[in-house]
């Protein structure tokens, strides 16, 4: 191993006694769950670290479900804590689209300040910390929403001991629990609301068609799809974004599915229009028109 790599992996052990020094700290914790890469590891986390320290059940979970998450990650966390026996509450804030229906370009702020202050009321009722999954990458995107978080006191301990998403996976594959090791190869997730632009009117109908989608082309063997739901003159179009490495795949029919069998699939589903984003798919592309 070279030096940069000893530097990389120390610091890395370093963070991670960190973040347990920090969850330690807490007596007693609940992990705002989605299912989604971040969450999992820091449950994982916090869940092997009270075990050692002989208090497991001073760890739980809670999942906020409604149209703006997908199914499948809901599903997934919950299997998850069943598997585990952590203790796992779901929370329906589907009241939510009605404070960002209009959907402005702080709705991230108005959202997760709806969401957070139910779990945060359900959390400071058991006297437990709640805690989210930021990290250290988040900060270099826009997220107005992480202005919610700390206003409510929801603490960041990935983010607090500097985390980055690179080390988060990293260190998944070493937590010893193997549903959460599975994840660190999974991809990124964001709820389904970021998929319609800002100034759109987000309806149950459009998160709807955009999961689906979504759906399908997992289904065919694209791993990091986005499928971004517009208002055009005709009704609604979806641009597709994939990793670019993947997009060949969809133009020349590889895995067995001609592109016009995609647009028909679209079509089925609501979709007036489908077209591929030839940029590919790009962490934050949405907010572009908000940061530039």
């Amino acid at each position: 191993m070279s030096d940069t790599a000893d530097i990389m992996e120390s610091t890395l052990e370093e963070k991670l006694k960190k973040l347990e020094e920090i969850i330690l700290g807490y007596g007693q914790m609940i992990v705002a769950f989605s299912g989604g890469v971040d969450s999992t590891f820091l449950l994982a986390f916090a869940l092997k670290a009270y075990r050692e320290a002989g208090c497991p059940d001073n760890v739980a979970a809670m999942t906020a479900t409604g149209p703006q998450f997908a199914a499948d990650e809901t599903g997934f966390a919950e299997r998850f804590c069943d598997s585990l026996s952590i203790s796992h509450k779901k929370m329906d804030v589907s009241h939510v689209l009605d404070v960002i229906r209009d959907n402005p370009e702080d709705r991230c702020y108005h959202c997760k300040k709806a969401i957070f202050g139910t779990l945060k009321e359900r959390a400071d009722m058991v006297g437990s910390i709640l805690a989210d999954g930021t990290n250290l990458d988040d900060m270099d995107d826009y997220r107005p929403g992480h202005r919610a978080i700390q206003e409510l006191g929801v603490a960041s301990p990935l983010k607090e001991a500097g985390l980055t998403k690179a080390e988060i996976r990293k260190a998944l594959a070493a937590v010893g629990i193997d549903a959460a090791a599975d994840k660190a190869d999974m991809p990124a997730f964001a709820c389904l609301v970021t998929r319609i632009p800002y100034g759109e009117r987000i309806t149950g109908q459009k998160l709807e068609m955009i999961y689906a989608a979504e759906r399908y082309f997992k289904e065919r063997g694209f791993t990091q799809v986005r499928v971004r739901c517009h208002e055009i003159s005709e009704g609604l179009m979806a641009r597709i974004e994939l990793e670019k490495d993947e997009m060949e795949m969809l133009i020349s029919g590889k895995n067995g599915v001609a592109p016009a069998d995609y647009e028909g699939v679209l079509r089925e589903l609501g979709f007036q229009y489908a077209a591929l984003d030839l940029g590919g798919y790009e962490k934050g592309k949405m907010n572009k028109s908000v940061v530039a």
